[in-house]
């Protein structure tokens, strides 16, 4: 079953000139956003980050990127399945110009912030890549955006790599309720899916009602597609076989000490340990592989 409210298939969130562009308003929530470009050769998008500090996170191609604090050149890469990208982080207030000389698209992870950071530049030689899991459950976080490597406000953001046939957000497990362990942090997740040799592949997301948060999300995601998890498990995020995932995870929220703080789902947690007994699958790491 599909929770609609939280399900926006590739289009459907389409607006002035965006591929992608959900405010918190239009998520129904308080922080999180996301917005995806695509320019075309020569082409610039222009923009405010207004009340929002923001990652500029190249998909597709590379970008000079003009801020009111300055110009960085972004190297970007082919495409999100051939590793890391360098990244931008552009506090709010700032009038910024993304420009693609040979085209490309990018992706704005954002967060509705109340204190100003400094604008930050993050190689990718300086992404933590991190192999998480074993057996079908191995993935590549790709950890751009998290604390240790930006400083910001509230934002968090990474990308998950999922080869075919694996699953990833798993065990399923959540972030709705502040805690000693647990943050409460708002989730975006934004899919792109590799082609196989007949077309467009699809993967697929659960979410599901955590003590008193009810929400059912059962969605077969395609690239584009968006799922936003304000509460609940949420897991697994399931590559089919024959079709890598792709994953941008974005996340912020009210608490007062910025972190990603998770619980897993009782009915799954025993799984993380049977990851000691497993070898991490090849295709995982940066140039492992596809499907």
């Amino acid at each position: 079953m599909i929770g609609e409210r939280w399900y926006r298939p590739a289009g459907s969130a389409a607006r002035d000139g965006w591929d992608v562009a959900i405010s918190p308003h239009e998520a129904g929530w308080e922080f999180s956003g996301i917005e995806v470009a695509t320019l075309v050769p020569g082409a610039a998008s222009r923009f405010s980050t207004a009340s929002r500090e923001v990652i500029l996170v190249p998909l597709q191609g590379g970008f000079v990127v003009h801020t009111d604090l300055g110009t960085q050149a972004l190297e970007g890469r082919a495409t999100v399945f051939d590793g890391p990208t360098d990244v931008l982080y552009v506090p709010r207030g700032v009038g910024v110009e993304v420009v693609a000389p040979e085209g490309g698209r990018f992706a704005i992870a954002s967060a509705e912030a109340d204190e100003d950071r400094p604008q930050q530049y993050v190689p990718k030689s300086d992404v933590p890549i991190e192999i998480r899991g074993a057996g079908q459950m191995t993935r590549r976080v790709q950890d751009f955006g998290n604390v240790g490597v930006v400083d910001a406000h509230r934002l968090i953001a990474c990308e998950v790599v999922t080869p075919g046939g694996n699953w990833s957000s798993y065990p399923a497990h959540k972030h709705d309720t502040e805690g000693p362990v647990e943050s409460e942090l708002e989730e975006v997740y934004y899919f792109e899916v590799a082609d196989g040799p007949a077309g467009p592949g699809k993967g697929y997301l659960r979410v599901s009602a955590s003590p008193g948060r009810e929400i059912d999300v059962l969605a077969e995601v395609s690239t584009g597609d968006v799922v936003l998890v304000p509460y609940g498990w949420h897991g697994p995020a399931m590559a089919a076989p024959g079709f890598d995932l792709y994953q941008l995870n974005v996340m912020a929220g009210p608490g007062a000490h910025r972190r990603w703080g998770i619980v897993d789902d009782p009915s799954t947690a025993w799984l993380r340990d049977t990851w000691s007994g497993l070898s991490p699958d090849p295709r995982a790491t940066p140039g492992g592989g596809r499907g």
